[in-house]
């Protein structure tokens, strides 16, 4: 189930069906597929919870590749195996490669643990953050990501789409994706090949110049609906050691030097149909917009209006248990490039560069009090 050492603790208050719920999309998140059970025929992992280890963090051993193109237009590569690479393949098949011309990103799985949370935030707390980095001197500003999404994706509360009819979207390193319900669609088919009556075709593979529908779903809608509320259901990661005085006092250099403008501390969700999740003010440390990162980060690809070297603020809950779900190095960044805190810190260019430099320039105790507050999360 759920080691509460690495920082997580079960799932949010549920009564007796839904904790049953919860058990049940447990089994499934932290099942491996088999080609019997509709793996494949290409894919990058065998179970949701070889990516997420304990609901935790990726590690680089089960890193994806996602490759397409620089194009707010409309990713051409879609029809040639895009987004996702599927490095493995079932005996018989090509495992995919990246097609000529594709620009490429290895990225690490995000934690899953809070995501309801997230989810439950209502657009306009988003939209009010947005609008309140207007005059920030530091020069952060952030937006959401408007993008179109799928037909089967669940209508959120205080969700609505604008003008062109794309809505504002919250999950996946650069807030692409609407709901907990297309990314568990989504990583069932791009991540393991399995089939779903949301998405009813194996994955693309232009090596084997194939697209096969499959008539029967490999994942019936009854086993992902529990996955998704498993991970809805998903508690915060706490922080430890909150009253500590070395914690209290790097938390305040944190909001000093404005690392909090983009990591904020608190949000608050609005109404949902999870009682437990409802009008609630939690600590996931992002702000669920897309901020220009530098040149250091432009990875020459767009998803909806985020631009190339844009990415959603990651949630830093659970940041100092990264390690124990990383064979005990912090691999950080969406690449999982830097190997330390620190190093994250210091890898942070655009919008960020102002409260790297002020970091850069604390002395070494200071900086050390805030790397202790980090490690408290």
């Amino acid at each position: 189930m759920i080691n509460p050492e690495e920082g997580l603790c079960g799932p949010i208050s549920l009564d007796n069906a839904q904790t049953v719920l919860f058990s049940t999309g447990n089994n499934a998140f932290f099942a491996t597929r088999t080609s019997s059970t509709g793996l494949g025929p290409y894919f990058v992992a065998t179970g949701c919870g070889a990516c997420h280890t304990s609901d935790n963090r990726g590690h680089p051993f089960t890193i994806l590749t996602r490759f397409g193109q620089s194009d707010t237009l409309g990713n051409t590569f879609l029809n040639e195996g895009a987004p996702q690479l599927g490095a493995f393949a079932l005996p018989g098949f090509m495992p995919e490669a990246v097609p000529p011309g594709a620009t490429s990103t290895r990225m690490i799985a995000p934690i899953t643990a809070g995501v309801g949370f997230l989810e439950a935030v209502p657009d306009s707390e988003i939209l009010n953050i947005a609008a309140a980095n207007a005059n920030n001197p530091d020069g952060v500003r952030g937006h959401p990501n408007w993008d179109t999404i799928p037909h089967f994706a669940i209508i959120l509360n205080g969700s609505f789409p604008r003008a062109d009819g794309k809505w504002i979207c919250r999950f996946g390193r650069k807030a692409s994706v609407y709901s907990i319900l297309q990314q568990v669609a989504n990583a069932y088919n791009r991540d393991m090949g399995v089939t779903s009556s949301y998405m009813p075709y194996n994955p693309y593979n232009y090596l084997d110049q194939t697209l096969q529908e499959i008539s029967t779903p490999e994942v019936d809608n009854t086993t992902l609906a529990s996955v998704v509320f498993y991970c809805t259901a998903l508690q915060t990661p706490e922080p430890r050691n909150a009253t500590d005085s070395t914690v209290v006092y790097g938390g305040n250099l944190f909001n000093q030097i404005g690392c909090a403008t983009c990591h904020r501390p608190t949000m608050a969700t609005g109404n949902s149909a999870i009682a437990a999740l409802a009008n609630q003010t939690f600590s996931p440390f992002t702000d669920l917009l897309v901020h220009d990162m530098g040149p250091a980060d432009d990875d020459h690809y767009t998803e909806g209006t985020a631009e190339t070297s844009e990415w959603r603020t990651t949630p830093l809950w659970g940041l100092g248990l990264a390690p124990n779900v990383q064979g005990g190095t912090s691999y950080l960044m969406h690449d999982g490039r830097a190997s330390s805190i620190q190093q994250a810190i210091e890898m942070h260019g655009g919008e960020a560069a102002v409260s790297a430099q002020r970091f850069g320039a604390l002395s070494a105790s200071d900086q050390s009090a805030l790397l202790t507050f980090l490690k408290s999360l």
